[in-house]
């Protein structure tokens, strides 16, 4: 619900908002990039000025490549802060007329990593609320648990 709390505040400050899935993330990931850009898609099918697209590379450079002024980061806590500085001054080198702007999550999700969530889906444990509805679905059909 973090990346969904985040983009529907962002929608609302931009006129069109591009939510980029990156394909080839260094961490293991439980859906593959189709999965993802679907699951984001039906998340965020009510917000008309809303896109969804894979992509590859360096994320400024496809923030570029739409013609986008800035790219929205989420923000959880001071390592996420520590990390997405890092990236921020990276890109603003890399392309000096790509911002970023940063939210914070509301209070609410800033417990929630994936990581954790999928170890506590796949112990069996309740996660809706913390995730759309079709996303707890589709956890359960990867870990092979029980609908609730």
């Amino acid at each position: 619900m973090g990346h969904l709390n985040v983009a529907q505040r962002a929608a609302h400050l931009f006129g069109h908002l591009i939510v980029a899935v990156y394909d080839t993330p260094s961490k293991s990931l439980l859906f593959n990039t189709e999965e993802r850009v679907g699951m984001m898609r039906e998340a965020v099918a009510d917000l008309p000025n809303v896109s969804v697209r894979p992509f590859h590379g360096l994320v400024v450079n496809t923030a570029r490549d739409a013609g986008a002024a800035a790219i929205v980061r989420g923000l959880r806590s001071g390592p996420d802060f520590e990390y997405e500085s890092q990236m921020f001054f990276m890109n603003r080198r890399l392309e000096p007329d790509v911002d970023m702007v940063s939210l914070m999550s509301d209070q609410e999700h800033m417990f929630i990593s994936s990581s954790l969530l999928k170890e506590v889906a796949q112990l069996g444990g309740e996660i809706s609320g913390m995730v759309p509805e079709h996303v707890a679905r589709a956890l359960a059909e990867k870990y092979q648990l029980p609908q609730r």
